[in-house]
């Protein structure tokens, strides 16, 4: 997502950073303002209020918890309904790497100025729930039910999530995808807030209410339908509106946080593309537009590393029109928020 600066030696760091790679001053993440702040001298103050390392630090965890509150845990790690065992300690290993796709998530989310709203406030608040099927010896399935995202912590090992990605045909598996993906499950349960929004989004992408379960087995059975690609940006957004929705949405994370990476890092491609950090006033069309450059970008670099493509899709007319209407419910909350903030 955002390449930010270490607040030092304005260095660039990385999201997930505990230290500045360059100075080695020990950093933290300050959700509210989206900054990095020195936490050498352990509690800091931002904005007029104190806050410390949250507790799981120990545990790669690099975002802040205001000082004087019943937790020791981050506004990110108190999202966390279940986790491994204490004494596992390879799940637990694993945890911490699928923790900073997670916290990547939640810093786009609260950028966009989403609603984050916990499980533990309201029934269909938005939890995690982080498991290991290959600790458990339990299937673990990847989805999203009530506000719950259960995310199996075995797609952290390159080999079990390769294998999964060709036996499926798909063209990109990845942790952050998932949690894309799932997190479109959620905001579609609590975006479409009134008719006209949810009788346009069923005109897109479907009526919601048919059966999913003859929608699974008919995928599984079949296959996407002929000519899937002219309509869709994947074949799994085939198999039912939730997931072609679910689908769309995690693309268009994937876009904007392509897009604000390049703008943080100042790059500029020709005359009229330059990225921007916030498309809030843009229209969809100037999005796609800087979009198709940069993945043209993103994808010479990964051929010139001897990798396959980093966005190994194609935006068809019809995907464009779904990926304006995420634009559209999704800047229309942005500037809900803004005006009573």
């Amino acid at each position: 997502m955002l390449s930010i600066k270490c607040p030092r030696c304005a260095s660039l760091v990385m999201l997930e950073s505990l230290s500045c790679a360059a100075c080695a001053t020990p950093l933290a993440f300050h959700d509210e303002t989206q900054a990095f702040v020195d936490v050498s001298g352990g509690a800091v103050l931002v904005d007029g209020r104190l806050w410390r390392s949250c507790g799981n630090r120990d545990w790669k965890c690099n975002w802040l918890v205001e000082d004087g509150i019943a937790t020791s845990s981050c506004l990110s790690c108190r999202l966390v309904r279940k986790r491994p065992a204490f004494d596992d300690t390879l799940a637990l290993e694993k945890l911490a790497e699928a923790d900073a796709d997670r916290r990547r998530l939640l810093a786009q989310c609260l950028h966009l100025r989403l609603p984050i709203e916990s499980y533990a406030d309201h029934d269909g608040g938005l939890g995690f729930d982080l498991l290991s099927s290959r600790s458990s010896g339990q299937r673990v399935t990847i989805g999203h039910a009530n506000g719950i995202i259960t995310i199996d912590l075995a797609e952290t090992l390159d080999a079990h999530r390769e294998a999964l990605r060709v036996r499926l045909g798909e063209p990109y598996r990845t942790l952050l995808g998932h949690f894309r993906h799932e997190i479109g499950h959620y905001y579609q349960s609590i975006l479409l807030d009134d008719e006209v929004l949810l009788s346009e989004c069923r005109e897109l992408f479907g009526d919601e209410r048919a059966s999913y379960r003859e929608a699974l087995d008919r995928h599984y059975r079949l296959g996407a339908p002929e000519g899937w690609s002219a309509s869709y940006i994947s074949e799994y957004a085939t198999m039912h509106p939730w997931e072609d929705f679910a689908e769309t949405f995690a693309h268009y994370l994937h876009i904007l946080g392509s897009l604000w990476t390049a703008a943080a890092s100042n790059v500029h491609l020709q005359p009229s593309t330059t990225p921007l950090i916030d498309y809030t006033e843009e229209p969809i069309e100037r999005v796609l537009a800087d979009w198709h450059e940069v993945s043209l970008l993103l994808n010479r670099f990964s051929r010139a590393m001897g990798q396959n493509d980093l966005y190994p899709f194609v935006l068809n007319a019809p995907t464009e029109v779904k990926l304006g209407f995420m634009h559209r419910i999704v800047t229309r909350i942005t500037r809900r928020a803004s005006t009573t903030s």
